[in-house]
């Protein structure tokens, strides 16, 4: 990603016009429109007012990825569970719509502290998981020891592992946002290409709406990933049957700051 995409789409984000942007900086709005339509970049000594505006690293700024220890990392290292240890509805759903009569094969993206994936093991089904944040799997070790469950965790990046395996259940809440929207297509033809014959991807992602602000809680890599529009992971799933394509609006108190969200969701069956 160029740095001028980078700038055009944290400014939209943000909510600043090239006005306002080039206002803080003390230049004019044809600068910010020159290096948004690639024709130049910013002079080097102005990259530190305009990443700390941007509310983004420099090393972000110019497209390269963020090494540091992950957000999940620090909040997975909190006492307790971060998102507690209810299972998320949509297991219910798997349940319902495959119940382990057998054990089925199920793969969780983005574990997290491993809630979904003991529930599933715990109901009969075959789970492997893997989650970017170290210390979400340890935690997720620990609750699978502690149900007497076993599950193959496993640390990856939704963002770069490809499956070599199939499995009948493909599962992932809150990750795919995360996804840029130039890998997206080959991340789930990957899931859909190792997903059994009759199996189902259950899958929901965040979308944007103008008329919701920001999270408090947004991180750099989902601003660089860029916004999946409403829609858009349902037409990537076109050639499946739908048990499930509903968009919602909801309240949130994840950053102990209240917020709403908007929420697609999708079951797809592969026939």
């Amino acid at each position: 990603m160029n740095i001028g995409k980078i700038i055009a789409d944290r400014r939209k984000r943000l909510g600043f016009s090239q006005q306002m942007l080039a206002e803080k900086l003390n230049i004019s709005f044809q600068a910010v429109s020159k290096w948004e339509n690639g024709t130049s970049c910013p002079d080097v000594a102005i990259l530190p007012d305009l990443a700390a505006i941007l509310k983004i690293s420099i090393d972000s700024l110019l497209g390269y990825p963020t090494q540091s220890l992950t957000e999940y990392d620090k909040r997975y290292s909190t006492e307790g569970y971060y998102w507690g240890q209810t299972p998320n509805t949509l297991c219910y759903e798997i349940m319902r719509l495959k119940p382990p009569t057998k054990p089925h094969k199920v793969l969780d993206i983005g574990c997290g502290e491993g809630k979904d994936a003991v529930f599933l093991a715990r109901n009969g089904y075959k789970v492997t998981a893997f989650d970017i944040s170290e210390k979400g799997l340890l935690k997720a070790r620990e609750l699978a020891n502690h149900c007497n469950v076993k599950i193959d965790f496993f640390k990856a990046d939704v963002r770069d592992f490809r499956l070599e395996t199939d499995y009948d259940i493909i599962f992932s809440s809150g990750v795919f946002h995360y996804i840029p929207q130039e890998q997206r297509m080959i991340v789930i033809e990957n899931l859909k290409k190792h997903t059994l014959a009759s199996g189902i991807n259950v899958i929901n992602v965040f979308v944007r709406k103008p008329f919701i602000p920001l999270p408090p809680d947004i991180e750099e890599s989902e601003i660089l990933a860029g916004d999946w529009r409403s829609g858009e992971l349902f037409m990537y799933y076109h050639d499946w049957q739908f048990h499930m394509n509903e968009e919602n609006t909801f309240n949130c108190n994840s950053s102990g700051i209240p917020h709403k969200h908007c929420m697609d969701v999708l079951i797809a069956e592969k026939i």
